[in-house]
């Protein structure tokens, strides 16, 4: 039997990069889906599920609004009476040094990447602890841990999911919903696009491994977690990285 086969799970930030690879991943493993994203459709993600004989549904959603996350949450119980695994993976990124931050990208940075994270789980979380289960699986990043030049917002929200995942943890695992996070190394996404080839030579200098991630080396952690593979896994934060961090 397929890992998440029954299992109806809610994706954040589903339309590209390492979202699009979860949901692809749990699609394969049985999972019945529903994508949010920003963007306005996404249809390749929805048509590859599809094409394989999964279920997917999409509903466009900025994480960082109360009423489109209370829409997403609401839209995912009418579909399929309940949501067994929540993956919040929404984020963005910019760079900037603090003295020259703009107020409104730290907003929009932590608004996303936290904020996000906070009312994803907020409006599920409920209906979770009534059934008794539920997975909540945060994506953070290695960042979260090192901390990075031009990036102190981003490494605040990150950091901050990683504190997140942990109090979760501690008020909700005794109440049958189990949380974890991942926190993925440079992966080569759009995201990483953007990085200029200076960044990438040091960068590559760090990484023990030599190399940076594709996104099919993060999906399989979070298969793992959202299946029954990780029932001992409580508060962990785990960190295909590469090497970039180790704990």
């Amino acid at each position: 039997m397929s890992k998440l086969e029954g299992k109806v799970a809610v994706i954040t930030g589903a339309a590209r990069g390492i979202g699009r690879g979860i949901a692809e991943g749990f699609a394969r493993e049985g999972a019945a889906l529903v994508l949010a994203d920003v963007a306005e459709s996404a249809d390749p993600v929805l048509d590859a599920i599809r094409a394989q004989g999964g279920r997917a549904d999409f509903v466009r959603t900025d994480v960082s609004d109360e009423d489109q996350v209370r829409h997403l949450i609401d839209t995912a119980l009418s579909l399929h009476g309940r949501i067994d695994v929540l993956v919040n993976n929404a984020g963005i990124f910019t760079q900037s040094l603090v003295e020259d931050l703009p107020v409104a990208d730290w907003d929009r940075v932590v608004g996303v990447n936290l904020r996000g994270t906070f009312l994803c789980t907020r409006f599920t979380l409920p209906h979770m602890l009534e059934r008794g289960s539920g997975v909540i699986i945060n994506m953070a990043s290695q960042l979260g841990y090192l901390g990075g030049t031009e990036v102190a917002h981003y490494c605040a929200s990150k950091g901050g999911i990683i504190a997140f995942t942990k109090a979760l943890a501690r008020e909700v695992s005794a109440r049958g919903v189990r949380v974890n996070g991942i926190a993925p190394g440079p992966i080569l996404t759009d995201m990483m696009a953007s990085e200029t080839e200076e960044w990438r030579s040091a960068k590559l200098k760090d990484l023990p491994i030599g190399r940076f991630g594709e996104v099919h080396e993060v999906v399989p952690t979070a298969i793992f977690l959202a299946s029954d593979d990780s029932s001992y896994y409580v508060g962990q934060t785990l960190g295909p990285n590469g090497g970039d961090v180790m704990l």
